[in-house]
């Protein structure tokens, strides 16, 4: 029973993560967003900044998830996007690679086509 009791608190915790971020509130002059009520789950308390755009260590949730002892739950978050997760490994690894069924295509069209006469022997259009 423990693990569900670890998979209910981080659900819980993803919550308090959301509202806390959509009730922020928005610092246009300064330019950084507020906490506007505490979350002591989250460690944040009301005031505090939790966004601003220099000099500035954005909060994680990976490390309040630490703070709480649940260090060995990341299988249950997806990893930061600054980090990589599934969608980066896509990018990078997946999408980057031509299929190679197009490869043996292309070679195959490369060894039937017969390659015409150059004009001027080779040299192009340049006249010496």
């Amino acid at each position: 029973m423990e693990p569900l009791t670890h998979k209910e608190a981080i659900e819980e915790l993803k919550t308090q993560w959301k509202r806390l971020w959509w009730e922020r509130i928005d610092d246009k002059v300064r330019a950084e967003g507020i906490a506007d009520k505490d979350y002591s789950t989250l460690f944040v308390e009301k005031g505090t900044v939790i966004f601003a755009t220099r000099n500035f260590k954005m909060l994680s949730f990976m490390e309040i998830l630490g703070l709480h002892g649940m260090i060995d739950m990341g299988r249950l978050v997806p990893p930061s996007p600054s980090v990589g997760g599934w969608g980066k490994f896509i990018r990078t690894m997946i999408s980057g690679q031509k299929p190679r069924r197009v490869k043996r295509a292309q070679q195959h069209l490369d060894e039937q086509k017969q390659r015409q006469q150059l004009k001027k022997g080779g040299r192009g259009w340049l006249h010496f």
